[in-house]
């Protein structure tokens, strides 16, 4: 079994990093594989609403974002984890979401469908559960179950140091790490037992005004 974890930070080893590491190595602890995806600081374009990816089954824009939609698939698990930019994920993280989950679904890959998925935010100080409740609502259109903790996921600092020293943040993330594993391990227990998918219906979509 498989965790991947998303740094949407421009900065490889800051905050938002330190946070998942410290989810990464308690996924270890329990023998969960893991690979920290580093969405990098190169500039990210947002959906330009092209649709080609119905078309191409991926992302016009070859990118970091086409570059996950590769490996995504792979995982049995995400964590995605964001700075806090005014109270929202940061500007590059949003464009990556918005494009890898509009992707995935509409070419059809079903990278995320019913793999348990848990978002983090790292802030300086205020603005965490605006930014944790956006990173939540990718995951519950895309039929992921959530892992939460104990509260809510997020980490405080300006910088790495200052995140170490949040001990009540990283116990927060370990509790959501063995969370993840413990589930991860009840859905395979759940499939080996002959447990089926879920039944699934056909699309319905109405529109507010007709």
């Amino acid at each position: 079994m498989k965790v991947l974890l998303v740094n949407g930070s421009l900065h490889a080893n800051g905050c938002t990093y330190t946070a998942l590491e410290e989810v990464a190595n308690t996924l270890l602890v329990e023998g969960i594989e893991t690979e920290i995806f580093q969405i990098g600081a190169r500039p990210l374009s947002g959906c330009v609403a092209c649709r080609r990816c119905a078309e191409l089954g991926r992302c016009v824009f070859e990118d970091r974002v086409n570059e996950f939609l590769d490996v995504a698939s792979d995982a049995d698990g995400f964590v995605f984890g964001s700075p806090v930019h005014y109270a929202a994920l940061g500007g590059a993280m949003t464009c990556f979401m918005d494009r890898v989950f509009y992707a995935d679904a509409q070419s059809g890959r079903r990278s995320f469908y019913l793999k348990p998925a848990a978002g983090v935010v790292s802030a300086r100080r205020a603005g965490t559960t605006a930014a944790f409740d956006q990173l939540n609502k990718y995951f519950t259109i895309s039929e992921m179950p959530v892992i939460s903790s104990r509260y809510w996921n997020m980490v405080h600092g300006h910088t790495p140091e200052d995140v170490r020293r949040d001990i009540e943040g990283l116990q927060i993330m370990r509790v959501l790490a063995r969370n993840m594993a413990w589930f991860l391990k009840c859905k395979e227990a759940g499939f080996a037992a002959g447990v089926p998918l879920p039944e699934r219906e056909a699309l319905v979509r109405t529109n507010f005004i007709r």
